[in-house]
């Protein structure tokens, strides 16, 4: 840790806070790990960077863990906030706002032809699993890929006596055997699953792997098929994906007719809402499949989402992104290399991951990426697991953190 830079306010503050707040803050993959190199409190943001509550600055690829898209404070946004907020937040009838965003997300998104709205990304899968199972008359899901906590619906790898699998803490045995992971890219077990209870399964739900992407091309309409042909619904997780790797995300890239997707964290830049957009006879089974949220139409995260589509839709923002990671990709591996270190970041450039470099042992591995956190947060670049460009990335700063980062591993 450089002289200059301490987060001890930042530490004080969270452990303070753990004796009235649980588990530390809401959402768990905020959580710190590097003392006393990472900060634990962000104060405010511009552009692609941040500022934590010791002041030190950060250029930051964590982005709210992939939801600001465009960048803090982007100008667009805040006016449209600012402009609704004289207007009012909520009301007792729906916002005109409602409408206006449906048509802009059926225009954009290949398989729109209907929406709903939320608040997250994991109540909006939880709604488009329900719809799926009032139009199919079934019960089995097939979940593929990082759903948010309905991950945690699933199964676990433990076997009970009775010989079936264990559910996970909190969730009932009956539910848990209604869930079931799937691979990524892998379509034997799929189809091994739709052998065995093809009748059963109402919809397949896939979120993108970050590692592998690419593979979505041929994984996906494979997948279509057969879904199809059992007549279950397919619906792809677009909450990292979408209007990231492309406007309508995995499902636009890859060219295939799904029955449903479900957005949010590319939507808004940061405010909070969630779309599930489907075809009509998906989506009208929310009449009697009722899912009904008193702040779903609130106005400011939908005047947020109205400035943020208009901006895709005027910009080739997502060209954009693509061109900001590829430069990060290739400098941060060309820093990989230098310094012999056992990592490679890959997948689509907007959302690159970090994995283990051909032949690494995964205790060399995790050492050298508990490393690279430490010596970017010590010299003032915020990364993730997975790293997120926006808008507001320019060229300068990209370099400007890959210098950043490469002083500190020179100093390790």
């Amino acid at each position: 840790m450089t002289k200059e830079r301490s987060t001890r306010k930042s530490w004080d503050m969270y452990r303070r806070n753990l004796n009235v707040l649980a588990t530390g803050t809401g959402t768990l993959s905020k959580r710190p790990r590097f003392e006393p190199e990472e900060p634990c409190y962000i104060a405010r943001g511009k552009g692609c960077r941040v500022w934590d509550v010791d002041g030190n600055e950060y250029i930051d690829f964590r982005n709210a863990l992939g939801p600001i898209t465009l960048g803090y404070r982007f100008p667009a946004i805040d006016d449209a906030i600012r402009r609704q907020l004289e207007k009012g937040i909520l009301f007792c009838h729906p916002s005109p706002l409602e409408g206006e965003v449906a048509e802009l997300v059926v225009a954009m998104v290949p398989c729109a032809e209907k929406v709903r709205y939320l608040k997250t990304g994991g109540e909006a899968l939880a709604a488009a699993i329900k719809a799926a199972r009032a139009l199919t008359g079934r019960d089995l899901v097939l979940q593929c890929g990082y759903n948010g906590w309905l991950n945690t619906l699933a199964a676990s790898g433990s076997v009970l006596p009775n010989g079936t699998r264990a559910a996970p803490v909190g969730v009932p045995q009956a539910l848990a055997q209604l869930h079931r992971a799937m691979p990524w890219a892998d379509m034997a077990p799929w189809e091994e699953a739709f052998a065995q209870s093809g009748d059963a399964v109402a919809c397949a739900v896939v979120a993108t792997d970050y590692a592998h992407p690419e593979k979505a091309r041929e994984f996906l309409p494979a997948l279509r098929e057969l879904t199809a042909r059992h007549g279950a619904k397919l619906i792809t997780d677009e909450i990292v994906m979408g209007f990231r790797v492309a406007v309508g995300g995995i499902h636009d890239y890859a060219g295939v007719d799904v029955d449903g997707a479900v957005f949010s964290k590319g939507i808004a830049n940061g405010m909070p809402v969630s779309v599930i957009a489907g075809k009509a006879d998906l989506m009208d089974q929310f009449e009697q499949a009722v899912v009904s949220s008193t702040f779903s139409g609130e106005a400011l995260s939908l005047a947020a989402a109205k400035a943020s589509l208009t901006t895709y839709r005027d910009n080739d923002v997502v060209g954009h992104l693509a061109m900001m990671g590829k430069r990060w990709m290739n400098g941060i591996n060309a820093l990989f290399e230098a310094h012999d270190i056992p990592l490679a970041s890959v997948g689509m450039p907007a959302c690159s991951t970090f994995v283990a470099r051909e032949g690494a042992d995964a205790e060399g591995v995790q050492a050298a990426l508990d490393g690279l956190f430490r010596a970017a947060y010590a010299h003032g670049v915020s990364l993730y697991s997975v790293c997120y460009t926006t808008f507001s990335f320019t060229e300068s700063d990209i370099d400007e953190a890959l210098g950043r980062i490469e002083s500190g591993l020179s100093r390790k």
